[in-house]
């Protein structure tokens, strides 16, 4: 019998089609709705937009019930392949992302993007930069054979050091951007997509693996959350889009605009993720999921909280967004190569 060939999930696989439809609804939501869309954004709490925020819940609570922290007691056999994903993920990623949105939004795109919003496309780009994946890093890991327990270690210490280390890094950057934040609300969007949806995800994981076993959990329980989270997303784009579908018909050509540094950021951190596990002597195992993790975004968080502190129209919301529609078929050429540099 020949290998089995990997292959990604139906949704997963044509997430940017999904995306590019969610923008055309949208669009033609707002466009014939006026102002009767208003209604949406006027629903919030301390800033934070009702809506949205359930949308979102929906979307990361599922990815919270996989992670397992005891999991990380296992992390001192093998600190190599974690010390080089956290360098990346909290020392690198966030700083570059900064740098090349600042290259390109205030100075190459200077003649068309007023310096105002260039600095909220920055800081749209900053929230993306300052949040390493969560969810999808366990399909592209799988894609390139790899090791999914590690994965597990990999993606629960990322989400622990999002607790401590998303709010001072975004702080910082935004702050050296000139771009003025409340940081009340950044601590509120952190608690209530980060925070909450942890330890619900951590007490349903251990109730249930308790009461129905391992399998089970695996098996029946986590596949049904799969259509609630997808939806979830695709509604969050299409409102994200009913709000912004007014600056793109004006501007169609931002999208592309938007785009190029994100592009450019997530091959510049794969090649220093990929080219730094072959310098620990990391297997490919290993070093695979360890440059896609860097290379990847959790772009759920970078969008509640761009909506959180600029608003559903602000061009910062609409920055993570396109970061979610480029994102698969970038990520699904940085597997191939990824399983084309095996070793």
């Amino acid at each position: 019998m020949g290998k089995q060939i990997k292959q990604i999930g139906f949704f997963e696989k044509y997430l940017t089609l999904w995306v590019a439809l969610c923008i055309i609804t949208g669009i033609a939501i707002g466009h014939f709705s006026g102002e009767g869309i208003e209604i949406f954004s006027d629903m919030e709490i301390y800033k934070v937009n009702i809506p949205v925020a359930i949308l979102v819940w929906l979307m990361i609570y599922p990815m919270m019930l996989q992670i397992d922290f005891s999991s990380i007691k296992n992390v001192g056999k093998r600190p190599k392949g974690l010390i080089l994903t956290v360098v990346i993920n909290w020392l690198i990623k966030p700083f570059t992302m900064a740098f090349f949105a600042w290259i390109f939004f205030t100075k190459i795109y200077a003649a068309f993007i007023s310096p105002e919003l260039a600095g909220e496309y920055i800081a749209g780009a900053i929230l993306l930069g300052a949040a390493p994946c969560t969810a999808m890093v366990f399909v592209w890991s799988y894609l390139t054979d790899g090791d999914p327990n590690y994965t597990l270690v990999q993606v629960s210490v990322n989400d622990l050091i999002i607790l401590v280390a998303f709010v001072p890094i975004v702080g910082l950057l935004l702050g050296i951007t000139d771009i003025k934040i409340p940081y009340i609300t950044l601590v509120a969007s952190v608690v209530v997509f980060v925070v909450i949806p942890l330890i619900a995800g951590y007490i349903t994981n251990k109730v249930l693996i308790r009461r129905k076993g391992e399998e089970w959990f695996k098996k029946v329980f986590l596949p049904k959350f799969k259509p609630v989270s997808i939806l979830a997303l695709l509604l969050t784009l299409v409102l994200l889009f009913a709000f912004q579908g007014t600056n793109i018909i004006q501007k169609p050509l931002i999208i592309l605009y938007v785009a190029v540094p994100l592009v450019i950021q997530t091959y510049f951190i794969f090649f220093i993720g990929w080219f730094g596990g072959r310098l620990l002597k990391l297997p490919h195992a290993i070093c695979s999921p360890a440059a896609l993790i860097g290379a990847s975004n959790f772009f759920e968080l970078s969008v509640a909280v761009a909506i959180a502190l600029f608003g559903l129209q602000s061009p910062a919301a609409m920055v993570t967004v396109v970061g979610v529609l480029v994102e698969v078929p970038v990520m699904l050429s940085l597997v191939a190569l990824a399983n084309k540099w095996k070793y």
